[in-house]
């Protein structure tokens, strides 16, 4: 089985181990990385030029998010999309969204609401073609929101369960879902403006069921990619 290749990457001002652990999170969510792809600790810490202990402690969080399984005297390899997982992130975010939603409609800060609509704004300007863009800029979007709403360990939290649920969003997005997240967006934004804590709350379980639509067809079209144990 051929190993991985893994560009390099990485900057001297920040801890090495967190940039190589999103470096190839980021790749395996953008399905660079494919299911059953083996990464070898020695080969990414050459191509990345670091030793082999922050590789190994990235292999080790990655294994954690379900992204990877350590399989001893075998290696590291690439897991399928757990459509499990998929569903439990979803549960969870809209668990705590739900409510994060609803406090920053209370509070209704101007500063919140003007950043919010520029965020949106700038959704808008995203190429099409560039899936990764936008999907940085929705992560944006909702972590600005629970930070407005003072809980950015809340979204500490999510951070730590989605990484499934991303991987179907990333082959999920193109130009008529795009639309469709933005005009979403939209719509919690203006909620919150008008301090509609329920319209809020309703805007975005809607919003985070979107992936309810898009799974089922995705996990029969790219079937060698998904778990559905």
């Amino acid at each position: 089985m051929q190993t991985a290749a893994v560009p390099a990457g990485i900057s001297l001002g920040e801890t090495v181990g967190p940039q190589v652990h999103r470096l190839l999170r980021r790749r395996i969510i953008q399905a660079e990385l494919l299911p059953g792809e083996r990464l070898s600790e020695s080969e990414v810490a050459k191509a990345l030029s670091v030793s082999r202990q922050p590789v190994r402690e990235a292999f080790i969080k990655l294994s954690e998010e379900g992204l990877v399984q350590v399989l001893p005297q075998r290696g590291t390899f690439v897991t399928k999309i757990s459509v499990a997982a998929v569903m439990d992130a979803r549960f969870v975010r809209e668990a705590i969204e739900a409510d994060v939603v609803r406090m920053v409609a209370e509070s209704r800060s101007a500063g919140a609401i003007d950043e919010l609509r520029r965020q949106v704004a700038q959704q808008k300007s995203v190429p099409h073609n560039d899936r990764a863009a936008f999907l940085r800029l929705d992560e944006l979007f909702h972590r600005t929101l629970a930070a407005s709403a003072g809980k950015s360990y809340a979204w500490n939290v999510i951070e730590g369960v989605k990484a499934q649920m991303d991987r179907v969003r990333f082959l999920s997005v193109d130009d008529m879902h795009v639309t469709r997240l933005i005009d979403q967006h939209e719509r919690i934004v203006e909620a919150i403006a008008s301090g509609d804590r329920n319209g809020a709350e309703q805007a975005m379980r809607l919003h985070l069921r979107e992936i309810l639509n898009s799974l089922p067809a995705i996990a029969s079209g790219r079937a060698e990619l998904f778990d559905r144990d």
